[in-house]
């Protein structure tokens, strides 16, 4: 891998672990306003699935940047994020307007970031990574 591949990977990798691991933070310290607005998305178990969101976020986020089964942690945030375009952002369900048009650009930005997310459960974690240490036990 040269050079610029590294760095741009080990980049990417900083930069979408925080996208996950800021969120989940966020979710805490506002959790019931998030219980609120999951609620009213209709978000069912929200109980459960509002604290199992924020220990996915943070782990699977501190996962990708330390780079430890950094492509099962990318293909689980990849369905999470799925799974929270479809009940967060739902354009497809609101009339003509302003929210519509920012719940659509939500809601692809998300599939953007999903793609990113399927790509390192491909390739990997690369340079700098526990996954890739020479001696690896985890290998």
């Amino acid at each position: 891998m040269r050079a610029i591949e590294k760095f741009c990977l080990l980049l990417g990798r900083l930069l979408m672990g925080t996208y996950f691991i800021l969120p989940g933070l966020q979710k805490i310290t506002g959790y019931q306003a998030m219980t609120e607005y999951m609620l009213a998305h209709s978000v069912p178990a929200t109980a459960i699935l509002l604290p199992l969101t924020i220990v996915i976020q943070i782990a699977a986020g501190l996962a990708i940047i330390v780079g430890f089964k950094g492509k099962f942690a990318a293909f689980i945030l990849a369905g999470l994020t799925l799974i929270i375009s479809i009940y967060m952002h739902d354009f497809w369900g609101m009339e003509e307007g302003l929210a519509r048009t920012h719940e659509t650009q939500n809601f692809f930005k998300n599939m953007g970031i999903m793609a990113g997310l399927l790509m390192v459960a491909n390739i990997g974690t690369g340079w700098l990574s526990f996954d890739n240490r020479k001696d690896s036990p985890l290998k």
